[in-house]
């Protein structure tokens, strides 16, 4: 009786595959003969049918641990296979492993043969066309007073490579004014809004739809509940949640990362597509009356969200799609390009071209292929809904060999010191092959790329000092282009950073770029809320003519000169 009784109360769990839980509750009613007797035919029932399931898609090893689990752990294994969905999964791996690419070198020259750089007459750049971007800038700022511009923000991942376990938007890189990166995106919406509506004189709304993973979806809303989801309504703001696929051996078997547990990991972020059809986003984005869409990635802490320049630029030009763009500073830099491959636009990685085409410069002396991806892209709603509905299938998954821990055949965790097995994942760019007028919008690096991806260490790349220092620098030229000046304890006037856009030689950029923070070891401490201001604009009223001493903060309550003891 008693084991019945916490049988019954394992079938009632919320997180029990509805199918399973289904197909085990009609087994134990058909049995009533003993409550003994009906638990060990219930199980056997099921379990039957799962091993038969397994072992037709050549995956009954994920039970070998199963006799020795408590209820719970069988609990999360029968989950985690439900999730799985294995005839469709191997069919991907199937795919995927049948377009494998070549040896590397073979690749490369495959590659090379079909490169062109991405014509002069659909690029727009902040630095080229400076005389057309008020109009760009007016342009954006009416689409988003009329409510017709979104922003949907890839933020699936978590900051293991920063040593935490939370999501990447939760995390806080030491600014004076200790804000998260979801905290500045929320808060430059909310001054988008305020600004258009200001403009145009009515009120207006930047849905942000959050995609997420698995491992993310639960933390991420209760982050934003806690803190009342930063000033935004709460309805404008949509999550939804990415597909997770198990990783496989390179023979197509999942593997157990713990006895009860199969690794599983999310479809990389060009499961974007298959989301927003499952999830029927693109039918609440229609719902709302949006027409263009902002799509970017978390960890840039420099991210114009909803760029009204970018937007604007890409409704003159009638684009379908267009991607924002950095120069990249030298050859071989670790970024993808967008080029031209046999007619179609797409990103290749660095890995996938020789150093020959990578050389190679245009007659002004600048990188042939240099338009550096940085995951920041426009949309327009018909081309999602086309990609949704018509593309999507048709893309295939990429393989990334990874070493993924494992549990033996006797029960002990290994941790591989190679790779061991593969990930399957589509990325966001995979769709530019599909856009029938597709752009590219290139910016200043320094002004809007900064990227969180490690944990700081000396002479780190992409870390939180690279992103505090980026964005203490942009901050520091907001003031100065805006009439204010630093001056240090002696009142003498401090230096800004240079900026390229300023005429800075290739050289120089490269050093700025690269070792931001040889030149900036002891940054000026100065940050601008969003809330005051987007991109720098309407500072003039606050700073022109005024000397200001480091650590300074400019807010929404005023300007505060942080002189003792910090914060």
């Amino acid at each position: 009786g008693g084991v019945s009784v916490a049988r019954a109360h394992w079938l009632s769990q919320p997180h029990l595959p509805s199918l399973v839980a289904s197909r085990l509750a009609a087994a134990a009613s058909a049995v009533v003969i003993n409550p003994l007797v009906s638990v060990v035919v219930m199980e056997d029932a099921g379990l039957r049918e799962q091993r038969q399931r397994l072992a037709a898609s050549g995956q009954a090893h994920l039970l070998r641990f199963w006799d020795g689990l408590e209820e719970g752990e069988r609990a999360e294994l029968l989950a985690d296979l439900d999730d799985c969905h294995f005839p469709e999964s191997l069919c991907f791996f199937r795919r995927a492993a049948q377009q494998a690419p070549p040896e590397q070198q073979q690749q490369q020259h495959r590659v090379d043969e079909s490169m062109e750089p991405v014509p002069k007459e659909v690029q727009g750049s902040v630095s080229r066309d400076r005389e057309r971007l008020p109009g760009w800038q007016a342009e954006g700022l009416l689409q988003i007073s009329q409510s017709k511009v979104a922003v949907l923000l890839l933020a699936g991942g978590q900051g293991t490579r920063l040593g935490v376990t939370f999501p990447k938007g939760m995390y806080n890189v030491g600014l004076l004014s200790q804000k998260t990166l979801f905290q500045i995106q929320a808060e430059r919406i909310l001054k988008l809004q305020q600004w258009a509506s200001e403009q145009f004189g009515h009120k207006c709304t930047i849905p942000w739809y959050i995609m997420t993973s698995g491992r993310t979806m639960d933390s991420t809303k209760e982050f934003f509940v806690k803190n009342d989801y930063f000033g935004l309504q709460k309805e404008n703001i949509i999550f939804f949640q990415q597909g997770m696929l198990p990783a496989l051996t390179f023979d197509g078997k999942a593997i157990l990362e713990g006895k009860s547990k199969i690794a599983m990991a999310p479809d990389g972020n060009g499961g974007l597509y298959r989301a927003l059809g499952n999830q029927k986003i693109v039918e609440d984005m229609e719902d709302r009356g949006i027409a263009y869409i902002h799509v970017y990635c978390v960890d840039n802490i420099l991210v114009k969200v909803a760029d009204p320049t970018f937007i604007g630029f890409c409704v003159e030009q009638q684009a379908d799609c267009g991607a924002k763009v950095v120069e990249k500073t030298h050859p071989t830099e670790a970024v993808g390009v967008v080029c031209k491959v046999n007619g179609l636009y797409q990103v290749v990685e660095y890995s996938e071209i020789t150093l020959a085409t990578a050389q190679k410069r245009n007659a002004d002396g600048h990188l042939m292929f240099n338009a550096g991806n940085i995951c920041n892209h426009y949309f327009t709603l018909q081309f999602l809904k086309d990609v949704v509905k018509i593309h999507e299938p048709k893309l295939q998954h990429h393989i990334a060999r990874k070493k993924i821990p494992y549990i033996n055949d006797q029960g002990q965790q290994i941790n591989p010191d190679k790779p061991n097995g593969i990930k399957m994942e589509k990325f966001v760019f995979d769709i530019f092959q599909f856009s029938k007028k597709f752009v590219i919008f290139e910016v200043l690096r320094e002004d809007e790329f900064s990227p969180l991806k490690n944990a700081d260490s000396q002479d780190g790349k992409d870390t939180p000092s690279t992103a505090r220092h980026a964005l203490m620098s942009l901050h520091h030229r907001w003031v100065l282009n805006a009439g204010g000046q630093f001056v240090d304890g002696n009142g003498s006037r401090i230096p800004a950073i240079p900026s390229s856009a300023t005429g800075m030689s290739e050289a120089v950029t490269a050093v700025v770029n690269d070792n931001l923070k040889e030149l900036t070891d002891l940054p000026i401490k100065c940050e601008i809320s969003p809330l005051v201001s987007y991109a720098g604009e309407g500072l003039g009223e606050h700073v022109a003519g005024h000397d200001f001493r480091a650590p300074l903060i400019i807010d929404e309550k005023g300007i505060h000169e942080l002189i003792k003891n910090g914060l």
